[in-house]
């Protein structure tokens, strides 16, 4: 699983059983259950370090829902399902890029409006 995550550059992988996601195993889980207890890499079962049965968001919740469950659970991704069907996973590094593009538009929209470009017109 670390090679995998490594390889692709990701910090989380869903564990899935047939079609059904069983759990999620992250960096941390690797650093903690495995490293800080003194296991060996090569012969923990992902099983045995996951989070099992983790929670989920449904695609319909907002980032804003998706941040608080993060920061009163200290999740830092989370997998997205629909129905019984995993879509996705969402980190807080994507909802961090959400927030900073809003925040850039937020303050070019207030420029826009001090500065007269979308005051009527008027300069």
């Amino acid at each position: 699983a670390a090679k995998l995550m490594r390889e692709r550059k990701i910090a989380a992988l869903l564990v899935m059983e047939d079609q059904a996601l069983v759990g999620i195993v992250t960096e941390r889980d690797m650093t903690a259950r495995v490293v800080a207890a003194g296991l060996d890499p090569n012969t923990s079962a992902v099983a045995d370090i996951m989070t099992a049965n983790p929670d989920t968001l449904s695609p319909d919740d907002t980032a804003s829902d998706a941040i608080g469950m993060m920061r009163i659970r200290n999740y830092r991704h989370l997998p997205v399902v629909e129905g019984a069907r995993v879509v996705g996973m969402v980190s807080v590094r994507d909802l961090y890029a959400v927030y900073n593009t809003e925040l850039e538009q937020d303050l070019k929209d207030r420029n826009d409006f001090i500065y007269g470009e979308s005051y009527g017109g008027m300069q």
